[in-house]
């Protein structure tokens, strides 16, 4: 994390940025170093997939990092989340940046997380109202599906490959983890 200090408005005047970059209370926080293409391609591959859905379902949207979530204007914290759910009465929080909480958050998990804590940032999307959050180990090839619309994290349990996820955010959703990834 950065020593420099920045207000929401300051970090988001800043020159646009491929590597992720946060804004966690006022300090910047730059991962080392670029994803890895196995992280790449997992975050792609489920992107792909919602997106297909959706242009079915007709439910919301979806994007892929990089993109500024403003979790809290005033209080400097800007995240950056690996993929984006917004349902479709909400989309009015998406203009430049997505002003408040996604309705479900994705989040590829490296062997080496390259920025901040997982827990603190749980304990962000479930304090600022993200509804949903799927953290998929990119090692284990494994998902775990977080209900965070009570404003607390649960119990943590991974489920299997090939179960279907069962997602409260896009329940018309069938598919499982596998589906997404295939064999590679």
């Amino acid at each position: 994390m950065s020593d420099t200090r920045m207000t929401t408005d300051e970090y988001l005047r800043t020159p646009e940025t491929l590597l992720p970059q946060e804004l966690a209370y006022g300090f910047v926080r730059e991962a080392a170093a670029a994803p890895t293409p196995g992280h790449q391609w997992m975050v792609g591959e489920i992107f792909s997939t919602l997106r297909a859905h959706l242009e079915l379902d007709r439910s919301g949207r979806v994007w892929m990092a990089p993109i500024d979530v403003v979790l809290d204007r005033e209080r400097h914290l800007v995240l950056q989340p690996d993929v984006v759910y917004v349902a479709q009465d909400r989309l009015h929080i998406v203009t430049d940046r997505v002003w408040g909480a996604p309705d479900l958050v994705v989040e590829v998990l490296s062997p080496f997380p390259r920025m901040g804590r997982l827990e603190e940032r749980l304990d962000w999307f479930a304090q600022y109202g993200v509804r949903e959050c799927w953290l998929v180990h990119q090692l284990e090839r494994e998902i775990e599906v977080l209900d965070l619309s009570g404003g607390t994290v649960p119990e943590r349990v991974p489920l299997a490959p090939r179960t279907r996820i069962p997602s409260k955010v896009l329940p018309r959703l069938e598919t499982s983890l596998e589906a997404m990834l295939g064999d590679a």
